[in-house]
């Protein structure tokens, strides 16, 4: 059995760590209800947008634009990964890249290049490490995106698409769905999908009525759907960010509060064991004195 100065020592430590990780749990629930707010309030925006944008499109028959229609073929593809720049949140970000790995395994069969634009410090590291070809990527982005410094490297692919480089753009990223519970998910960011997946899993199709419009373009069909479709790519991107902000702050509270629960348990076990060790020494002692004194 260890001395009571190593149990003693030991508490200490587990007491340290515990203040640290109850610190992280409190900046993260203080943190986790605005980033949650600020999540909401994007959701019915991108899904009235959603409508515009398909209404408008569907409103010209004479011009298909380029970022809804499909190739005959898929030989590359690019990728948004949107993951978190710290750790310490669970398995956030390890549910996510698990499936960025696994799809991009399903390309390689299949014989498709990926080329992967990365958002966020954790989904950097492990593309590097996944041998992926990385052209764009945003680092500590913070608590609150500018969609600036977001939708400049993703740019690079809805032009490598337009250009035709790429033939789809897929994107990953975590979506909220409680404070316990984010799903790692995803979706196809280019040809644009018309629909939008809800918090719940239910997916909402834009709302397009059958019948004929007559739609006045100022200045033409092709300069309006272009300001349309791209003002859609930049709120599904930054919708994206804002909710794997909301998940990280929730998945990091949890994460910290099971962590401050299990220091409280080992500081239990540890005292426990360090008053059977005192007992043990102090019975000790008491038996050498009564021993001596019966000596003499």
């Amino acid at each position: 059995m260890a001395g009571t100065k190593e149990i003693r020592l030991k508490i200490k430590s587990v007491q340290n760590t515990r203040k640290i990780t109850k610190a992280m749990e409190m900046v993260a629930a203080s943190k986790m209800k605005k980033a949650q707010e600020r999540m909401r309030r994007g959701r019915p925006y991108a899904q009235r947008l959603l409508n515009i944008t398909m209404h408008a499109a569907r409103a010209n028959t004479e011009y298909k634009h380029p970022l809804l229609t499909r190739r005959a073929s898929v030989r590359r593809v690019g990728v948004v990964v949107v993951t978190t720049d710290k750790g310490l949140c669970g398995g956030l970000n390890t549910n996510l890249l698990r499936l960025v790995l696994n799809q991009h395994k399903e390309w390689l069969t299949k014989g498709i290049e990926a080329e992967y634009c990365t958002i966020g410090n954790k989904g950097l590291g492990f593309i590097n490490r996944m041998g992926g070809k990385i052209v764009s990527q945003v680092t500590n982005y913070g608590d609150h995106p500018a969609l600036d410094r977001l939708i400049g490297p993703v740019k690079m692919l809805i032009d490598g698409f337009l250009e035709g480089r790429l033939d789809e753009v897929h994107i990953f990223s975590t979506r909220f769905i409680n404070t316990m519970k984010q799903e790692p998910t995803q979706g196809t960011m280019i040809p644009i999908p018309q629909e939008w997946v809800l918090p719940t899993g239910q997916v909402m199709k834009a709302e397009v009525g059958e019948g004929n419009w007559d739609y006045l373009y100022e200045p033409d069909a092709k300069a309006v759907l272009d300001q349309l479709l791209l003002r859609y790519l930049e709120t599904a991107v930054y919708q994206a960010a804002t909710d794997n902000i909301a998940s990280e702050q929730s998945a990091r509270m949890v994460a910290m509060k099971a962590a401050s629960d299990n220091a409280r348990n080992i500081i239990d076990e540890l005292q426990l064991v360090y008053n059977k060790s005192r007992q043990a020494s102090i019975t000790k002692e008491l038996s050498e004195i009564v021993g001596g004194a019966a000596a003499v």
